[in-house]
């Protein structure tokens, strides 16, 4: 019998103890990511998640900072080798928050809060008072970003637009269009003084396709269910409709600022 040597013992006792080192840092790096579900342990690592090879190659194609990159192992792809961690796929399906199809998530850093620039001449800026779901805040990013506005002001009570759901809802748009949040009733009033029209969506407004929609302009939208806060309606913005032929009773968020971005941008182009 050939009894190993001290060379070939330290040798194994290196191996196990790389293995357990490897396999403690994947369990370590798993909870952090795991912890970017809940939005308490977002703002404290100022960090969130973005998922699916879509997403992150918009992210990496943006200008923000991009910490680590997570990938089941097999899992096709080109990322910078530098930022790739890989897992055994099971833990990438707990660490993602798809129903399905967790094989690729990044975890990106919160770009640093900016101050809030008067609008530029012909600007369109969206403004979000109390929007509730994470679904509606990504689509409306998405929107903004369809119709050109470069930003989106935020009630400090809307939802949290790093939000999983927000970020797949926005489809990538998160990374053009700047969120500010901000005490909104006082900025509204701040900035018409600057010079930017205010417009407020609502059922009961005027007839958006019948009026000469001015610029630089805002176009201000209310929660789901309650529509603008008390706050809001009283800065005394133009209250203004998509008009209605049918006999649905209302529109969500989304669709109503679809439809009035849409008279915004055929008025931009043919008055």
């Amino acid at each position: 019998m050939v009894l190993p040597t001290l060379r070939d013992r330290l040798g194994a006792r290196s191996a196990g103890m790389a293995k357990y080192i490897r396999t403690l840092s994947t369990r370590l790096e798993w909870r952090a990511v795991r912890a970017l579900h809940q939005k308490k342990f977002r703002q404290e690592q100022g960090s969130f998640l973005v998922q699916g090879p879509k997403l992150i190659a918009e992210l990496l194609a943006s200008s923000w900072r991009v910490r680590a990159i997570h990938v089941a192992e097999g899992a096709a792809h080109d990322f910078p080798r530098e930022l790739v961690q890989v897992h055994p796929p099971h833990e990438l399906e707990r660490m993602g928050t798809l129903e399905s199809g967790n094989t690729m998530i990044a975890v990106a850093a919160m770009p640093a809060p900016m101050p809030i620039a008067p609008l530029q001449e012909d600007e369109l800026v969206l403004a979000l008072d109390g929007i509730a779901d994470p679904g509606n805040m990504g689509t409306l990013l998405r929107i903004a970003d369809w119709f050109g506005a470069r930003r989106v002001l935020c009630s400090t009570d809307s939802v949290e637009e790093f939000n999983p759901k927000c970020v797949q809802a926005s489809m990538g748009s998160l990374f053009r269009v700047a969120v500010q949040r901000c005490d909104l009733p006082r900025e509204l009033d701040r900035l018409r003084a600057e010079g930017a029209a205010l417009y407020l969506a609502s059922m009961e407004g005027d007839d958006a396709f019948t009026l000469r929609l001015q610029r630089p302009a805002i176009l201000i939208l209310g929660s789901e269910s309650h529509g603008p806060s008390p706050a809001v309606r009283g800065i005394g913005a133009r209250i203004i409709a998509v008009p209605r032929a049918g006999a649905a009773e209302s529109l969500n968020v989304a669709m109503a600022a679809s439809a009035l971005c849409m008279e915004f941008l055929r008025q931009a182009r043919t008055l």
